[in-house]
């Protein structure tokens, strides 16, 4: 029995190991066909991964005239994302580095009085902060501090920074080993976890310890601890005196178990007195202080357990009285909230409709779109992400993006905009990308009005049949958007036209559109999806033989879920899904999350519905060939739920295939070569089962 386990186990290593041989030739050999042919492709490549740039975090200075961004690049040959900041003034002229290098400098942040700005970089060797003088671009590290600081804000003064780290917990050992004979090479000694929390996704298991808050004076020296309780703190903000901190924390006795539930809290740096400012069931979140500091607006919810909980805007007196809802006519979630310069109101961020804007209120709850055109952070697929900043004179600086380019910098005020980067022109210049096209159609289960793009493939003609590759965004409370994703554009660039949409559970549709699925997940966001495959048939231009599916995360649920409900496709990539909804919530880094928001009860209260809602439960009816592609390193979907899944495939005799990506985490991206490597393997596969195979 020994023998025949070790020669099966060998088989099964050979196999990998060839499938994984196979995805490196095919990626190396496009690398091959850019050199070796003098006719250099006009569509997009997988190795073009590495030569795309975009911007994040840009900070407008307090006068309004100038903004720092940070500016994201690949470096091919160590396969490293890095990034340095930028200056630019609001006009687009006077375009310069402030730091170079292949370095990971991020993070920016102008003081008050717009001479200085405080950073965060690895260029020491590990993440510590920085100050920086941009007219002369002379730097001076602030921190040497054995863990990375995290969220960090200026004294109003600019005399001090406040920032929150890390700080270990060594525990007293409960499992007493004996000494060990002296030369003796024993294994390292056990490790006792206790902890409900004890992994997370990116960063593995967790060592003991809190994040505490410190502050720092500007001119340096030695970081001074503020609080030590055993519990995170987190993003520090100055009071207007400079004599407290607000700070966030969920300080209560059954944490662990409603992780949600955080609260805003006010320490006296002086004589580190606490006060609790909040105190409802729901997440109190984004403490910001009016100008005049009478004021603090903040960020939450009364927490009704549902799966879609819209974040709202409260306001309240800094001593914590007087509490209101000042959003209560605004039905999308707000986010990035930031005073205007006066106090009467307040810029934030919303997502409405696969879109991202720019927002204001006023103190009298009123709202109005200040500009859209948000996005571009997310470099893989089409996520609605993007960040702003705004100045005292109502400037304002964001991360502008469409289809056709991830982030880019734009400014502007009241709607009148001016995009300053085109950072991508030296690509796109020469590379033809698919064009988008925004369809909108009902539910077949119930005419649900939905929404979802179309990407067609370079050169589309409408007098022929594509193959159609349907790609399902996680989640699932998230949102695809009209922005560029590497991923599609490549699908698209390989002969298929590409849709995506967001079906019911989406974000940016409301509440009561997000809890369709609330404790039903999956369910009829299947009908959505087929009606939306059903809607772009209608055009005229696929060809029905030639269906694919693929989707990660919730994604990955959902394709699994498909293809246990129909074999209407020829072939399915399920990315970093989960299979077994028991095994998810005991082995997955949130428990008590899933538990609370996504059950009505624990697993072994009610195991028939967590096995109903599970797509290992239809998988008896898959017939349709099946890769599963996940990161060996996640914690969000752990490997195991791909694997359990291979196995039932395996034994139903369906075609299948496992990819495990080395190192990788749930975001799969955490190196530009995983990125390629999972577009590789995706089409590696559907090309398999491809009938038309026509010259591209």
């Amino acid at each position: 029995m020994f023998n025949n386990h070790y020669v099966y186990r060998c088989l099964l290593q050979t196999s990998l190991c060839m499938t994984l041989a196979c995805l490196m030739f095919a990626t190396q050999a496009i690398g091959a066909q850019d050199s070796d042919n003098p006719a250099i492709s006009d569509k997009l490549e997988m190795l073009d991964i590495f030569n795309l740039e975009y911007v994040s975090d840009p900070q407008i200075s307090p006068d309004g005239q100038q903004v720092v961004y940070v500016r994201h690049f690949s470096d091919v040959m160590t396969d490293q994302q890095h990034s340095n900041l930028w200056l630019v003034d609001f006009e687009g002229k006077q375009s310069r580095p402030l730091t170079t290098g292949n370095y990971s400098d991020g993070s920016p942040s102008w003081s008050h009085d717009g001479n200085k700005i405080i950073f965060r970089s690895n260029r020491s060797g590990k993440p510590q902060l920085h100050l920086l003088w941009p007219d002369s671009r002379e730097s001076l590290q602030l921190t040497n501090t054995a863990h990375p600081p995290g969220a960090f804000a200026w004294s109003h003064d600019d005399t001090q920074i406040a920032f929150s780290m890390f700080v270990s917990h060594k525990r007293k050992p409960v499992i007493n080993m004996p000494a060990k004979p002296e030369g003796a090479e024993w294994n390292a000694p056990p490790i006792y976890i206790d902890d409900l929390n004890y992994r997370r996704d990116g960063i593995g298991y967790l060592p003991q310890g809190h994040r505490q808050l410190f502050v720092l004076p500007v001119v340096g020296g030695t970081p001074r601890q503020l609080t030590v309780a055993n519990y995170d703190h987190n993003s520090p903000v100055w009071s207007d005196d400079d004599q407290a901190l607000l700070f966030v924390a969920n300080h209560h006795q059954d944490r662990d178990y409603n992780p949600l539930n955080s609260e805003i809290h006010r320490l006296e740096i002086a004589t580190r007195e606490l006060t609790t400012l909040t105190d409802r069931a729901g997440p109190d979140t984004a403490p910001t202080p009016s100008p005049d500091g009478k004021q603090i607006a903040y960020l939450g919810f009364d927490d009704q357990y549902k799966g879609y909980q819209n974040s709202r805007l409260y306001l309240m007196q800094a001593d914590g009285n007087d509490v209101r809802l000042l959003s209560a006519g605004f039905e999308r979630a707000i986010g990035g909230i930031q005073w205007d310069g006066r106090g009467r109101g307040l810029y934030f961020q919303y997502t409405d409709q696969g879109h991202d804007y720019i927002g204001y209120i006023d103190l009298s709850g009123n709202t109005r779109k200040v500009t859209g055109g948000l996005g571009g952070l997310s470099l893989g697929r089409p996520y609605n992400a993007s960040t702003f900043s705004v100045s005292g004179n109502g400037r304002y600086a964001y991360t502008q993006a469409d289809a056709t380019h991830p982030a880019d910098l734009a400014v502007g005020r009241d709607g009148d905009d001016l995009r300053l980067t085109h950072l991508n022109d030296d690509l796109f210049g020469h590379k033809h990308l698919g064009e988008v096209e925004e369809i909108r159609f009902q539910s077949s289960f119930d005419s649900l009005d939905l929404q979802g793009w179309i990407i067609k493939p370079p050169g589309f003609s409408a007098d022929r049949e594509y193959p159609l590759l349907l790609e399902i965004h996680g989640g699932p409370f998230a949102s695809y958007g009209n922005v560029f994703s590497t991923e599609l554009q490549l699908f698209a660039a390989a002969g298929y036209v590409v849709f995506y949409m967001n079906p019911r559970g989406s974000s940016g549709y409301g509440e009561a559109f997000g809890n369709q699925i609330d404790k039903n997940y999956p369910s009829q966001d299947y009908d959505d999806l087929m009606s939306g495959v059903d809607a772009v048939i209608e055009h005229g231009y696929i060809d029905t033989e030639q269906l694919f599916v693929t989707g990660g995360s919730g994604g990955g649920v959902l394709s699994s879920w498909i293809i246990g409900k129909t074999d209407r496709f020829a072939a399915a990539v399920v990315a970093k899904p989960v299979i077994n909804w028991m095994s998810w919530l005991l082995t997955a880094d949130l428990p008590a999350f899933a538990a609370n928001y996504w059950f009505e009860k624990l697993p072994w209260e009610d195991p028939q519905t967590y096995f109903d809602r599970s797509p290992l439960s239809l998988v008896g009816n898959v017939s349709t060939p099946t890769m599963l592609l996940t990161g060996e390193q996640d914690h969000r979907t752990p490997i195991p739920e791909s694997e359990q899944y291979y196995t039932a495939l395996k034994l139903n005799k369906v075609d299948t295939a496992l990819v495990r990506i080395p190192g990788a985490s749930h975001g799969i991206a955490n190196r530009p070569s995983n990125l390629v490597a999972k577009v590789a393997a995706i089409l590696s596969w559907f090309d398999r089962y491809r009938s038309d195979q026509q010259d591209q």
